[in-house]
């Protein structure tokens, strides 16, 4: 305890460190408080009866921290930039144009997130009339007078919602603490904890005989499954790699052994995130269904709970995973950049046979690294299955929200502590040092 205060008071005795500290607090405040200003022209009453959002739209109001549902001017949020960052990055790897950008260094970085933008505006422009019809004219009484004008009208607002929040991303990044669109996605998923926490809590104690006891259960169980998506984010496969040596006057240079740190999990959470894409056909065809046996079929595929449903979700996440993985990571590139700077693997030829060897390393980590990442995946559906969890709690025992709420904490502290280090004080961690996705070369979306 002694030690957890001197850290703290070591953390706010740095002025840089602590100007960015509360720079972030009031960013994040701004954009807590926006999520709760409402569209004009919606009746808020109406829009309360109408119920919680299900599928694709609980997701994105997750990641919305509640906007989505209340049909605030943040109801799109970050998710049209995440998905034009996921664009631009299939067409960095696709296209010699968008390469050579991401070769050119900071000029190059500058025009990618230039076309990222625009290209987050086309897609909230695209996405804000499917949002409007969907969750608001489509159930009576919560647009009183939807007019052209209230469209043309909702869409700007909405758009500009999207900018603005990306805007305060940007400006967390820079000047802030963490990257900021990440610290964004991450307080609209904990602003759902403290209520969820709390609705389960009181379903316990209203249950007959033990609810005491197996909420505390639950609560151990949901750190053993934190301590296993901590050791999944941070689990890597080092390959060592030799310099050779060379003398320049009467100085040497290389020589030196290094490591190349392969993640287990260098997909992250996108196998996750297009294998929902995928499971959420079943419900949109749902629709269309006319007879009771495929309707049937459709109904057993829609069960989140089911466990026909998580059975394809974890085969569907393990073979994105692998997919993914081979996108992310170009063991041809890795040998070709060893073999230009005089680097090579002990006991393997450099070029091709090194970018084998490192295929097939990434080949061997990534099979576990992928069962276990589906295995956290419908962690949610076992909470509820075994251990009678609701599903507004069971979504923090894994999936998306928890990667995402622990890849970004340690990012954050990462950040804390290399700040402290810089000023010769101790890191957060006397035992070592923290690891986060940045430090073990994750590139993030």
């Amino acid at each position: 305890m002694k030690n957890l205060i001197q850290t703290i008071k070591n953390i706010f005795a740095i002025e840089d460190l602590r100007f960015r500290i509360f720079y972030t607090l009031g960013f994040v405040l701004i954009y807590r408080l926006g999520s709760y200003v409402v569209l004009p022209g919606v009746n808020v009453d109406a829009l309360n009866s109408k119920g919680e959002a299900e599928g694709l739209a609980s997701i994105i109001n997750m990641f919305a921290g509640g906007a989505f549902s209340r049909a605030s001017v943040f109801a799109l949020g970050i998710m049209p930039y995440i998905s034009a960052s996921i664009v631009v990055q299939l067409l960095s790897m696709a296209f010699p144009y968008f390469q050579r950008m991401q070769k050119e260094g900071e000029s190059g970085r500058r025009k990618i997130n230039q076309y990222t933008r625009f290209l987050t505006i086309i897609i909230t422009a695209l996405q804000a009339p499917g949002f409007i019809t969907t969750q608001l004219t489509s159930y009576p009484g919560v647009v009183a007078d939807p007019s052209r004008l209230w469209w043309v009208t909702t869409v700007t607002i909405l758009v500009a919602g999207t900018i603005f929040v990306m805007w305060l991303g940007e400006r967390i990044t820079d000047r802030g603490l963490g990257n900021g669109i990440s610290i964004l996605i991450m307080i609209g998923i904990v602003a759902d904890l403290p209520f969820a926490f709390v609705s389960e809590g009181i379903s316990r104690m209203q249950a007959k005989g033990g609810g005491l006891i197996m909420m505390l259960l639950e609560i151990v169980f949901l750190l053993f499954v934190i301590i296993s998506s901590i050791l999944l984010v941070q689990g890597t496969r080092k390959i060592p790699v030799q310099f050779a040596k060379k003398i320049v006057g009467n100085r040497q240079y290389g020589g030196v052994r290094q490591y190349i740190p392969l993640k287990v999990n260098a997909a992250g959470v996108m196998p996750i995130i297009f294998a929902q894409a995928i499971m959420f056909i079943p419900i949109t065809l749902a629709g269309f269904a006319s007879t009771e046996k495929l309707s049937g079929v459709i109904g057993t595929l829609s069960n989140h709970n089911g466990l026909v449903y998580n059975l394809i979700f974890a085969f569907l996440i393990i073979i994105f995973t692998y997919f993914y993985t081979a996108i992310m990571v170009n063991p041809t590139q890795m040998a070709d950049d060893m073999k230009k700077n005089g680097g090579f693997i002990p006991g393997i030829k450099p070029g091709k046979k090194t970018a084998e060897y490192i295929d097939e390393v990434m080949s061997k980590i990534t099979l576990p690294g992928s069962i276990f990442l589906a295995l956290v995946a419908i962690m949610p559906a076992i909470a509820t299955a075994f251990f009678g969890v609701n599903d507004q709690f069971a979504r923090f025992f894994g999936g998306t929200s928890l990667l995402i709420l622990v890849g970004v904490m340690l990012d954050t502290l990462q950040q804390i502590e290399s700040h402290l280090l810089m000023r010769h004080y101790d890191g957060l961690m006397k035992t070592g040092r923290i690891k986060g996705r940045t430090s073990m070369s994750m590139a993030t979306a």
